[in-house]
């Protein structure tokens, strides 16, 4: 049995390194994501969600490493807000459940080896880093039975609540639909007050998470924006989660989007109201792809900018390339750094210089064209093609796709891919 001198060295060192740990919080979080997102299949996909895992991991690691530096007792806490948010989520989604308890077993994992590793890295005897281990092991195993009990309980509650939404029939439908478990022309079209014998232009539509529910906004700003678009048949919503959802539009066969009066319909409004819209297609198959391509611009819309994500039209000059590219963020910010060097740089100067020469490559190499856009001076415009070619160090015709496709990519994956 240890002395209490013992004891108050055991506790100090785990203090110590329940801090090291905690000054790399980021770096830990990140690696313990990669492990979960590369493990459980059921947690890949939606970007909205990914960014909730990151924080949801982030808020439990930073929980128990501050129990851990002051001597907390689990009875203590209070689950992560976003960890419980996250659960919700996932209820939202249809995640199974023992998706959520193996993501918190996988984790427990990864944090244990991490604190392994940090161990091995003092110069403890034998006996006294074992003592520490066990301190450290029995906390972080008592945090997890907790938290998960809390983020199970989350996760029930509101997946009984999402099911008793009056919408989740439909979403039932629409899922099967997209998932084509069902293909009959006519089937379930009762249950959906939708045909599937038409032109479809797919939305998808979202507001920031202030925390509230939105489901009724977001079905209204549907309506709203099927009058945009002169739709003469009511639109298709189904909720996604409690701020986001799916809509179909019914579109005349050869319907050409005005896209400046649809952008300015959702411009005006003061809810913050973002959509991302895929491209007309007819029939079930159309149904399903509309939509895939309206996922992709809002996979891509999400890392944007906030001011960019307001309207993203999939099929937007490079759009479809660089939701590619966004499958591997660490190659293709390789990859940009190489193509334009300075001018990607996370700063205003870069970022204008960046500006002006993607509008004058778009333009067909028009400093009075991409002057006109952009409001400047055609002698402004012509400077800074030039100053963008020095910082570059070399001409741009000489490998102008390259360099147009960089400068779309800077502009849709935002700081993701800046240096």
């Amino acid at each position: 049995m240890a002395t209490g001198m013992e004891q108050n060295v055991v506790d100090r060192w785990v203090a110590t390194v329940a801090a090291n740990l905690n000054s790399r919080l980021t770096t830990e979080t990140l690696a313990i994501k990669r492990v979960l997102e590369s493990r459980i299949d059921e947690l890949r996909g939606d970007a909205r969600l990914l960014e909730l895992l990151g924080a949801s991991i982030e808020g439990n690691v930073d929980t128990i490493l501050h129990t851990l530096q002051h001597d907390i007792a689990t009875e203590r806490l209070e689950a992560p807000a976003a960890a419980m948010e996250y659960a919700r989520r996932l209820a939202q989604h249809g995640v199974p459940a023992n998706a959520l308890v193996r993501a918190y077993r996988l984790g427990q994992r990864a944090l244990l080896d991490s604190i392994l590793k940090e161990l091995e890295g003092t110069e403890l005897d034998a006996s006294l880093r074992l003592s520490v281990a066990h301190r450290i092991f029995s906390v972080v195993s008592d945090y997890i039975d907790w938290i998960s009990q809390q983020v199970v309980d989350a996760y029930e509650h509101e997946r009984e609540r999402w099911l008793a939404n009056r919408s989740s029939v439909r979403t039932v439908r629409v899922r099967e639909l997209l998932n084509e478990q069902d293909t009959q022309t006519g089937a379930g079209e009762a249950d959906l007050g939708y045909s599937m014998a038409q032109h479809h232009l797919a939305l998808i539509l979202w507001f920031p998470d202030t925390g509230s529910e939105r489901i009724n906004d977001l079905e209204q700003a549907t309506h709203a924006i099927a009058d945009c678009t002169g739709a003469q048949r009511p639109p298709l919503f189904v909720a996604f989660d409690r701020v986001s959802g799916w809509a179909w539009i019914p579109v005349g066969k050869g319907s050409v989007i005005d896209r400046p009066a649809l952008r300015k319909c959702v411009r005006e409004r003061s809810d913050g109201l973002s959509i991302s819209v895929g491209t007309p297609a007819y029939g079930h198959a159309g149904f399903r792809e509309s939509h895939r391509r309206a996922q992709l611009a809002h996979d891509i819309a999400i890392r944007a900018a906030p001011d960019e994500r307001r309207v993203s039209f999939y099929d937007e000059p490079g759009l479809p390339t660089i939701a590619l590219l966004s499958n591997n963020i660490d190659e293709t910010r390789n990859w940009i750094t190489e193509v334009l060097g300075p001018l990607a740089e996370n700063t205003d100067s870069a970022e204008r210089l960046r500006c002006t020469l993607r509008e004058f490559l778009s333009r067909g190499s028009s400093h009075k064209a991409a002057g006109d856009v952009l409001n400047l001076h055609y002698n402004t415009v012509k400077y800074r093609v030039k100053k963008a070619e020095q910082m570059r160090g070399q001409p741009i015709a000489t490998d102008r796709l390259d360099v147009e496709l960089a400068l779309h990519a800077c502009q849709w994956l935002g700081t993701s891919v800046l240096n």
